[in-house]
């Protein structure tokens, strides 16, 4: 049996293979994206193996023309020799022909296209000779390329004025740091040591980042044809997020933490109106809680935005607000919506403010108007190009009349542009991953719903079959456990959980109480006691997949990173039915953790009824060190040494604990890592390999035979 797998149009492929002459990393796919492929559907192929996460693309980021005619997206891939990923902007036309928007210049790394008004242009940030993130112009009808800026700082945010005539954008403001103790000065030719660090601040460190310069964020203004850049905000205060201009180009609205306890409670933000010309900033809303995100109606007259009231609990909904210019008739579109919306978007065609928002394992595109009346638009939005399979990664841009592009993923989809037209016609634009997609025969993805035992509330999740799994026979079996641990799985592509199935295993991945989009009250049953029951939720899922029939019960694995580690770690201090456990980038003691971490103003104050110093018996019995004495299970630890979300020594004291009780451990530590293992190609192979090395020791399947 064949299938036909069709993509795109054939036209004109000796000229796009022309235009990707020298783009060995890419050329082989835009064969696929062009014409289509043939596939014997019944032939046994390899699953997926390490060096092929290198070839998986993924997009990002889709920008709709004024006009909805063409979708400039953000192309990204991985490149083997230099490790990293890599981007580029490439254009499709609505029957989904793509090319590169700038084949053969010069720069690299392009990133944020954003239309101009009149759909003539685009403005992108592309890094320059020197390595230094700048605004470049691209015009459409010629084909020239203009470098707008010359910062050496990154730019972010970039907004169009109404009239084309400018752009706004943040950008980090440097500031010098005094001295706290004068040195003397070291004689000519003297190499002493570096300075010290004096270290003044709550948050000084952030993970990926390292230690934070010192300086603020500002707004800046420049000019559409470049030269220097206007600063508009002033203060030591942050600004972020999105830029709303007004209609007659005289004040734009922002959002920013400017209360003077802001480094005390850095949840907490405003919407603000600036005055173009005296730059005056004025609040608009005024209580505890984040205020984000603002977006003004086409006629001016109505502004929606992100907000919720901070009640201090480990999960609020973030819902969608609308309040007039002047900041008056303030109401909730969303109270209804027992889920967190994205970040709101008015269509004037549509006559709706549009969002996403993750429901029940899916995200999901949709509407609400302004009597509160929400639509369903579009489901499974999305990209993830490598690591686990959470939901995110989902963005989209709406045209004048109403046509919608955005990212949309599945489990055998990392990430491809669709359309969604004002009547609701929907076509995916790219299949990126078509070529690797038809070669190699992955894990097949399938639902599962089960009770817990704790108190019989429904628990959804999912498992990855290996390729050639033949029901008849018993598999080993890999619970693989999500982080947060306010977050959510879904049937997303995971370059890892297919790295792993390839090798026999089934995986199972769920959704235990605490994550997201099943509602606040399923989030917040850990509030103030996780890990708690959501290890029930765990273990029943372990013994649904058992119930199937083909899980040998003598082969269960587990694993899971950051909260999945803080998970992977109490499982195996209460039960020992997993033969080996793999225990990613986890906290192991909180209170140790609440104060080294790079947040720390925020774990004690949501996760924690008080400080540490005030409740240490609260910080003790909820983690896992408390549990080392009942360990019996084999533990290998493994975490980046730059992680600052979860610094290392959390890992040191549990391997250190499990080696003086004389159990089988390991601590696999991965250099120059943060939090985010995957952000490397090589380290997530590392992980994975490592990961599967351990389980292989014992019992698990032998790698070396697949």
């Amino acid at each position: 049996m064949y299938r036909e797998i069709e993509f795109g149009n054939c036209k004109s492929v000796s000229a796009r293979l022309r235009l990707l002459f020298g783009h060995a990393v890419l050329g082989l796919f835009l064969m696929t994206a062009v014409c289509s492929v043939t596939v014997d559907a019944g032939t046994a192929v390899r699953g997926l193996e390490y060096n092929d996460i290198f070839d998986v693309q993924f997009a990002t980021d889709p920008q709709i023309s004024p006009d909805g005619r063409s979708v400039i997206f953000v192309r990204n891939y991985f490149d083997i020799m230099t490790d990293r990923r890599r981007s580029e902007l490439w254009i499709s036309d609505l029957d989904g022909n793509i090319e590169p928007l700038l084949p053969g210049t010069t720069t690299t790394d392009a990133s944020s296209p954003r239309w101009s008004p009149d759909g003539k242009r685009v403005a992108f940030v592309s890094t320059d000779s020197n390595g230094k993130s700048q605004l470049f112009s691209y015009w459409i009808n010629s084909g020239k390329i203009g470098r707008l800026t010359s910062f050496t700082e990154s730019p972010t945010g970039i907004t169009w004025s109404p009239d084309g005539t400018m752009m706004m954008f943040f950008m980090r403001v440097a500031e010098q740091q005094k001295p706290l103790a004068k040195m003397p000065s070291p004689p000519k030719g003297a190499k002493w040591s570096e300075p010290a660090k004096v270290v003044t601040r709550l948050k000084y460190r952030s993970d990926g980042s390292g230690f934070l310069p010192h300086g603020f964020t500002h707004l800046f203004a420049v000019s559409s044809n470049g030269g220097a850049a206007t600063q508009i905000t002033s203060g030591d205060f942050n600004h972020g997020g999105r830029i709303a201009w007004s209609q007659d180009h005289r004040s734009v609205f922002i959002s920013a933490n400017r209360s003077p306890n802001w480094e005390y409670e850095p949840a907490n933000s405003e919407v603000y109106k600036i005055t173009l010309g005296s730059n005056t900033i004025s609040p608009l809303t005024d209580r505890f809680g984040p205020d984000s995100n603002p977006s003004i109606s086409d006629d001016g007259k109505l502004i929606a935005y992100n907000s919720y009231e901070d009640k201090l609990m480990g999960y609020h909904n973030s819902g969608i607000r609308v309040m007039d210019t002047n900041g008056g008739g303030t109401r909730d579109l969303t109270a209804n919506l027992d889920r967190s919306a994205g970040a709101p978007e008015w269509n004037e065609a549509l006559k709706s403010w549009l969002f996403t928002y993750s429901d029940i394992g899916d995200t999901k595109l949709a509407a609400v108007d302004n009597n509160g009346v929400i639509k369903t638009l579009a489901v499974g939005l999305g990209s993830n190009g490598n690591g686990r399979p959470y939901l995110g990664g989902e963005s989209f841009t709406a045209s004048k009349n109403g046509t919608i592009a955005y990212t949309i993923g599945a489990s055998h989809r990392p990430g491809d542009v669709a359309l969604r037209t004002a009547n609701g016609r929907t076509k995916v634009l790219t299949n990126l991953n078509e070529f690797l997609m038809a070669t190699g025969k992955f894990g097949e993805v399938t639902e599962v719903k089960y009770k817990s035992s704790f108190d019989g509330r429904e628990i959804q999740g999912w498992y990855m079959t290996p390729p050639g799994f033949d029901p008849k026979k018993k598999h080993p079996l890999i619970l693989e456990i999500h982080g947060g641990p306010f977050a959510a799985y879904g049937p997303r592509f995971s370059s890892e959980l297919q790295l792993m199935a390839s090798k026999g295993y089934v995986i199972l991945y769920t959704n235990p109480r605490g994550s997201t989009s099943y509602g606040a009250e399923f989030a917040n049953q850990i509030h103030h006691k996780y890990p708690g029951n959501d290890y029930d939720d765990l273990m029943s899922g372990v013994d649904a997949m058992i119930e199937k029939g083909f899980i040998d019960e003598e082969s269960l694995f587990v694993t899971g990173g950051s909260g999945g580690g803080v998970l992977t770690a109490w499982i195996v201090g209460k039960t020992d039915r997993f033969k080996a456990a793999v225990v990613a980038k986890p906290v192991i003691n909180w209170f140790s953790f609440s104060l080294t971490a790079d947040n720390a103003a925020f774990y004690s104050k949501y996760w924690f009824s008080a400080p540490p110093w005030e409740k240490p018996e609260e910080y003790y019995k909820r983690s896992p060190i408390s549990l080392v004495g009942n360990v019996k299970t084999p533990t290998m630890l493994l975490t980046g040494e730059d992680d600052l979300r979860t610094p290392i020594p959390e890992s040191e004291q549990f391997y250190q604990a499990l080696k003086m009780r004389k159990i089988d451990t390991a601590m696999v530590r991965i250099p120059g890592s943060s939090h985010g293992i995957a952000a490397k190609p090589s380290n997530l192979i590392a992980k994975v390999a490592h990961i599967l090395a351990w389980f292989e020791k014992y019992g698990g399947e032998k790698i070396g035979n697949r």
